[in-house]
């Protein structure tokens, strides 16, 4: 008891890492999802859960890199009960194929992270004629949580983490033309606008079924294989605005935070960042809070019925 009271006053900041905020946490007896696990946040999401007893399913669309980050958790955790999954969010059908084999193999899911994205890069479509940032970022997730709903409030109270991002900031996202078919494409714009997507379902899935808690992350600027379609003037943006790099640990450590903390028990639809529950700020305000419109009730129930006619 000692050890759980610890953890639920300790104070995180931007620098906490992952092993940081699992201190005093057991996750023994817990089955944790994690997209975008072959590299980046996604693998050191999944290893620190791994450290600490969960069973973990890794989830992406490279096989040689999952098994790669499969073999190389169980070897730092000793943790065997690792597995991956191949899913290509970009295609509804693979999201499908995935989500059913999840299913069958883990009727209880307890986390649920959402990590798995697409940055700032070029106009392309994906098969179902999405904007690949709104296609990838929002609705292969939105699709794949949907279809886990039954798994996961069969372990309730289970959690489920949309990586969002204070790149949300950038845009709101257009109910009108999500798909970016009656504007001049803008990669930012577009980034902006999946991201606060995210945002706003997990506003809308927390507010739907219960037994599942959902809250959105920003787990801050980090180097990983997301940014690899930003060019010389994006990093230049960036640190004119002055933004702070974070390490992988540092950035995985608010998904994992969001995950487990018993400080967060029965809390949603909020918007989380460095360690703790974000706040609303004006549009002036670049480098920490979010703005009204990420969690706006209406919003997120107007992007949930669009988005299951969408994905139908």
């Amino acid at each position: 008891m000692a050890t759980q009271q610890r953890v639920m006053t300790m104070a995180f900041t931007a620098n906490s890492t992952t092993d940081e905020v699992l201190a005093g946490i057991d996750l023994h007896g817990k089955t944790a999802v994690v997209t975008g696990a072959s590299g980046g946040l996604g693998a050191e999401t999944a290893r620190a859960l791994a450290s600490k007893g969960a069973t973990v399913v890794l989830v992406a669309r490279d096989q040689g890199k999952l098994q790669q980050q499969v073999d190389a958790i169980k070897a730092a955790t000793g943790n065997a009960a690792v597995s991956l999954e191949l899913m290509d969010l970009a295609d509804l059908d693979s999201v499908r194929a995935a989500a059913s084999k999840i299913a069958s193999q883990h009727p209880a899911i307890n986390i649920l992270v959402n990590n798995a994205g697409l940055m700032a890069c070029p106009l392309a479509r994906t098969s179902r004629g999405f904007e690949s940032q709104f296609g990838v970022n929002h609705l292969g997730h939105f699709l794949f949580t949907t279809l886990l709903i039954p798994n996961l409030q069969a372990a309730a109270p289970a959690r489920v983490i949309a990586l969002s991002s204070g790149g949300h900031k950038i845009a709101n996202v257009d109910l009108e033309d999500p798909n970016w078919e009656h504007r001049e494409y803008d990669k930012w714009q577009a980034y902006g606008a999946a991201k606060t997507a995210n945002a706003l379902f997990a506003r809308g899935l927390n507010d739907r079924f219960a037994g599942i808690t959902a809250n959105a992350v920003h787990p801050g600027v980090i180097m990983t294989d997301l940014a690899r379609h930003l060019v010389k003037e994006d990093f230049a943006f960036m640190s004119m605005e002055g933004l702070k790099v974070k390490s992988v640990e540092q950035g995985a450590a608010t998904s994992v935070w969001a995950a487990t903390s018993p400080e967060l028990e029965g809390k949603g639809g909020l918007y989380l960042e460095d360690g703790h529950i974000g706040k609303e700020v004006s549009p002036e305000e670049r480098l920490y809070g979010y703005l009204p419109y990420a969690l706006d009730k209406d919003r997120a129930d107007k992007l949930w019925v669009l988005s299951e006619q969408l994905v139908a």
